[in-house]
């Protein structure tokens, strides 16, 4: 069951990462957040939904006995 919830809130953190992160390169009116991954739209581009997911993570395992 716990790997269940766990896929579960990964799928909901990291969609949830994407859009927030889109909707402020879309406030900001910007394509990209940086430079250092060229023609992937930068590194927080590639990071958006995993640091989400990764604090989500950490805080159920850290819950859940």
């Amino acid at each position: 069951m716990g790997g269940a919830l766990l896929g579960v809130l990964f799928v909901l953190t990291t969609t949830l990462g994407d859009l927030v992160e889109s909707q402020v390169k879309r406030d900001l009116g910007i394509k990209d957040m940086g430079r250092l991954l060229p023609g992937h739209g930068g590194l927080m581009d590639r990071l958006d939904g995993v640091l989400p997911s990764a604090v989500a993570a950490w805080i159920v395992l850290t819950l859940l006995p």
